[in-house]
């Protein structure tokens, strides 16, 4: 007989930020945030992040305690392309122009593993949530392989316009898309977030779309509606 590992069953780690890697086939890294009293026997949703241009894993996982610290494990990844630093020394990464997908899906494949081993996910439960260029890919990522996740979530960002993004309709509709967008938002317009809402409610998605009153910024009832919407998904399964 085959041992299996358990001790996530019983392990308690605190709250708060970890930091692992995982090889894919080089090192990189996976930002985690667990929720105040971590209970090893309640599957918890998983909320992956992808950073906007210029952004990392590090900077988008800040917002998990702003979304809930209770509700869910959440992890951040890394852009493959590396843009350099910034005058305060932080690194800038970039999701690239789709030709690093390949990698990125395995890359996202691995964490969402690793984070299942060492805690409990409830495997209906996964949601990709990406700001900016990050939303573009985890639009892809959700289009590409809807069946395994819960939905996915979009900050100031837009569908991939190249490659038939909705090449897998039947499977897709099962997949629910939250939409949240600037009304001034002047790098992505307001207008192509309406023809991505547009385009998946004629698909047949399960898709909400809310403005809020800024530009390219995140606003912070943002965070209030998406925690909403994943706890009313969750509740209506």
């Amino acid at each position: 007989m085959a041992f299996i590992d358990t001790t996530w069953q019983t392990f308690r780690p605190a709250e708060g930020f970890y930091t692992s890697e995982i090889e894919a086939p080089r090192p990189l890294p996976v930002r985690t945030f667990l929720p105040v009293n971590y209970e090893p026997r309640y599957p918890y949703p998983l909320l992956v992040f992808f950073h906007g241009q210029g952004g990392n894993e590090e900077q988008i996982l800040r917002l998990a305690p702003r979304l809930s610290r209770r509700n869910y494990i959440c992890i951040g990844l890394r852009g493959p392309v590396n843009l350099g630093t910034r005058p305060d020394g932080k690194k800038r990464f970039s999701w690239g122009d789709g030709a690093s997908f390949s990698l990125v899906e395995d890359y996202l494949i691995r964490a969402v593993e690793q984070t299942r081993r060492n805690y409990h996910v409830h495997s209906e439960r996964i949601y990709l949530a990406g700001f900016a260029e990050g939303a573009t890919m985890a639009y892809r990522l959700g289009l590409t392989f809807p069946e395994k996740l819960g939905g996915v979530i979009s900050l100031n960002g837009i569908m991939p316009r190249q490659n038939k993004p909705l090449f897998r309709l039947p499977e897709m509709r099962s997949l629910r898309v939250f939409i949240g967008h600037g009304i001034a938002n002047s790098i992505v317009p307001l207008s192509m977030a309406r023809d991505d809402w547009r385009l998946l409610y004629t698909a047949g998605l399960n898709v909400e779309m809310n403005t809020y009153p800024t530009t390219h910024k995140l606003h912070g009832n943002m965070l209030r509606d998406i925690n909403r919407w994943v706890i009313k998904n969750c509740t209506e399964e």
